[in-house]
């Protein structure tokens, strides 16, 4: 704890910067204000100063006793969900509390606040409604986006993660219920890699919803029609990204669970204008890339000799396949080879050039081939080193499949990355005992350790939270004015490099979550330096560039 005096100081700027008052806030405004809050955790002092006096109870707790009593009372609810909704009530009462405890145990309370519980939240939002967050702009406002942008007391924001709801992780349309990935992003973005809490926004596009359940559901609370469609829909985000710039002029937007035919055209719109990029399409392609980078130093062999099958042909798998490509083209490969060694496969069978069916950003994968209508049989016939699920179909990755993956390779890449838990393409233990194993796996919901044949496997989580808290800490740190391709390449070596030869042993191809800072850390400096080389930041390069990311992250205290 600081001295009163320089407690003063800071709490009079965090007022003045969190409600834009010239004036001190006193009693029940300051433990109504989640970033002003710090609870049982005020001095004597401090409640004197501020008339809290009688407000709290007499005894004065630290910051580390109050995240023991947080942990406490969470350890005694029944599942997951009610650990989720009492999070978002601590985070909605006292900002540095909420992520003391986060930082405290993420390995833990990631998978709560995020990926899997999220999903079910999104799911159930709008009947476990408690207290707003973010901004939730309807298309109806089409003309007035600045005047909601300005309503958020927040003068100077530098994320944006945005969703319209429509694919919400392999859940579908969600409507406005799909506000909490934004939010569960941006939580991760100041746990995972310390980007100050104050500077990021959540963000709803409302267009509607296709879901008849929720139009029907009294309880919904989105605009009550269907998707709008076509010219309006691209005239509102073009209002909505033009309003941005406007506004937060260093800010950076993440494209959030918005359908393929949605997500692809967007990022191609933008990406050269303005500091943006699409997690669902180049994070996952970067952490995908990165359990390779790792797979790789397992089976001793070089990525160019990698062939890819995909099980999936959306926005996440070409966007795998083209950063695969492009890693690929980088040590030396034509990239048009590079990509005749990613191979899609959807729900109607393997991509190939004889198919009218493919849009324009599946087209440049499409293969010289005869049709091919099983999976086991693409398996069988392309001889893939690696398949990678990002179907959202549970259970694809079946016995024959992974079978035949490991008659072909003596170490088979085995990625089933569909996410929640329940749409996972195979669980580890499958792709452990069906491979005698022999599988490198990494998924991307969380599956516990397996015993095979008195052999401990710790499967890795092909987790994104591994790419985008540090991607937005080297934006934040260097104020880039873009998000480069090769920046995810870099970030995804930076995570390959930071898991050790005894992580490796037991199967383990990224860094364990309980040391997720510490890598987006290094992540955070790999990217940055990048950004420096190329000319994007808008800040002087530091003389000590780590020192420099470590100074500008957030850490909890009062």
């Amino acid at each position: 704890m600081t001295s009163d005096g320089a407690f003063q100081c800071h709490f009079t700027l965090n007022v003045t910067r969190s409600t834009h008052m010239s004036t001190q806030a006193h009693g029940y405004d300051i433990l109504r204000n989640p970033r002003l809050n710090h609870g049982s955790a005020f001095t004597q002092a401090e409640r004197e100063q501020y008339r809290l006096e009688g407000l709290l109870p007499p005894g004065v707790s630290t910051l580390e006793l109050q995240v023991a009593r947080t942990h406490a009372q969470l350890e005694q609810l029944d599942n997951d969900l009610q650990k989720y909704l009492f999070l978002s009530d601590l985070q909605a009462r006292t900002e540095t509390l909420f992520y003391a405890l986060l930082m405290s145990d993420p390995a833990t309370y990631m998978p709560i606040v995020y990926t899997p519980t999220v999903g079910e939240a999104c799911q159930k939002f709008d009947h476990v409604f408690r207290a707003t967050r973010g901004l939730y702009i309807p298309i109806s406002a089409r003309g007035r986006v600045k005047d909601i942008l300005r309503n958020w007391p927040e003068p100077d924001v530098r994320f944006i993660v945005v969703t319209d709801g429509e694919r919400i992780l392999g859940l579908g349309d969600l409507g406005v219920g799909g506000m909490g990935i934004p939010i569960g992003k941006l939580a991760l973005y100041t746990t995972c890699a310390g980007v100050p809490p104050m500077h990021c926004l959540p963000i709803t596009l409302d267009v509607g919803t296709n879901n008849a359940t929720l139009l029907d559901d009294p309880l919904y609370l989105g605009s009550r029609h269907e998707r709008v469609r076509g010219d309006d829909y691209h005239a509102f985000v073009d209002e909505f990204v033009s309003a941005v710039q406007e506004i937060y002029p260093k800010c950076c937007i993440q494209w959030e669970d918005f359908a393929n035919f949605n997500a692809v055209p967007l990022l191609a719109r933008y990406k050269d204008k303005v500091c943006t990029y699409n997690d669902d399409i180049q994070g996952t392609a970067a952490v995908a890339l990165a359990g390779i980078y790792a797979a790789l130093r397992i089976s001793k062999q070089k990525l160019t000799d990698q062939r890819f099958l995909f099980l999936g042909g959306g926005s996440a798998a070409t966007g795998i396949a083209e950063l695969i490509s492009q890693a690929m083209a980088l040590e030396g490969m034509d990239i048009d080879s590079a990509r005749k060694q990613n191979m899609l496969f959807d729900v109607n069978g393997l991509m190939v050039n004889s198919r009218t069916d493919l849009a324009d950003f599946q087209k440049v994968f499409a293969m010289d081939h005869a049709p091919i209508d099983t999976f086991v049989d693409a398996v069988r016939a392309l001889k893939p080193t690696g398949i990678i699920g990002v179907s959202t179909v549970p259970k694809l990755f079946s016995q024959p499949v992974i079978e035949a993956m490991s008659e072909l390779n003596e170490r088979p890449i085995i990625f089933p990355y569909s996410n929640p838990t329940s749409r996972s393409e195979c669980t580890a233990e499958e792709a452990y005992r069906w491979s005698k194993g022999q599988a490198i796996f990494a998924s991307g919901s969380p599956f516990g350790p397996v015993e095979i044949e008195g052999r401990t496997f710790v499967p890795g989580q092909g987790n994104n939270v591994y790419i985008f808290p540090a991607m937005g800490m080297a934006v934040f740190a260097t104020e880039s004015t873009r998000v480069t391709e090769e920046m995810f390449i870099i970030a995804a070596k930076a995570v390959a490099e930071q898991v050790s030869d005894e992580s490796l042993e037991k199967g383990l191809i990224y860094p364990p979550q309980s040391r997720i800072f510490e890598a987006s850390m290094h992540v955070a400096a790999s990217v940055a330096e990048y950004i420096f080389d190329h000319g994007f930041a808008r800040v002087e390069r530091p003389a000590n560039l780590v020192e420099h990311i470590k100074q500008a992250a957030y850490t909890p205290k009062y």
